[in-house]
């Protein structure tokens, strides 16, 4: 093949690819449930504005409860976003205790959508107490992060919910993707269950 062929037929594949690279983007959808009748939940955000979201078949909605610090320990699957500091330090925004059938979830260290912020999913390997609260050592393959964690830091632990936590009002946070006719369908559901909100 000569290299202008080559060129366009590389442009091609492109062109070709770009609407699966579309279809898997997701998107945050955040607030309160409006309605829910069965196979999709219409959700009222912050700014008064009503998305509506299709719920597959077999969907597992989820919810958190809240733990403690005191509650990590070695050898506990757990997630952490979490922002660098003037100190060169990752400070814990958030914690969460995976249950053992989820170890491994989305294991390793990433950035997140706000400068210096990063999530990290992985394997308590120390937990150490310092002055202002406590430090995790977590451990991923290939690298190892510490996260400090300050006192009043949210802490929680991730459970199974079902469809009943879809109730006007309730608290919901959903990663949705848009399909092929343009709507949105979700990906994954954490709803608020006995007052406990999920992770926004």
């Amino acid at each position: 093949m000569n290299p202008r062929a080559f060129a366009a037929s590389l442009l091609l594949a492109a062109v070709l690819a770009m609407p699966l690279f579309a279809q898997t983007a997701t998107t945050r959808i955040a607030g309160t449930v409006a309605s829910f009748d069965g196979q999709t939940v219409s959700v009222k955000r912050a700014d008064q504005s009503v998305v509506t979201v299709l719920l597959p078949a077999g969907i597992e909605i989820g919810a958190v409860v809240d733990r403690k610090l005191s509650d990590i320990k070695p050898g506990d699957f757990v997630g952490s976003a979490a922002v660098k500091g003037m100190d060169g330090k990752l400070h814990a925004q958030e914690v969460h205790i995976f249950p053992e059938d989820r170890r491994g979830s989305g294991e390793g260290h990433r950035p997140m959508g706000e400068p210096e912020q990063t999530m990290t999913n992985a394997t308590v390997a120390e937990v150490a107490t310092i002055s202002d609260g406590r430090t995790l050592r977590l451990k991923y393959p290939g690298g190892e992060q510490v996260i400090d964690v300050a006192p009043g830091t949210r802490v929680v632990m991730f459970v199974k919910g079902d469809n009943s936590l879809l109730k006007p009002g309730a608290a919901i946070r959903i990663q949705a993707a848009t399909g092929g006719d343009g709507k949105l369908v979700a990906r994954s559901v954490q709803a608020e269950k006995d007052g406990v909100k999920p992770l926004m």
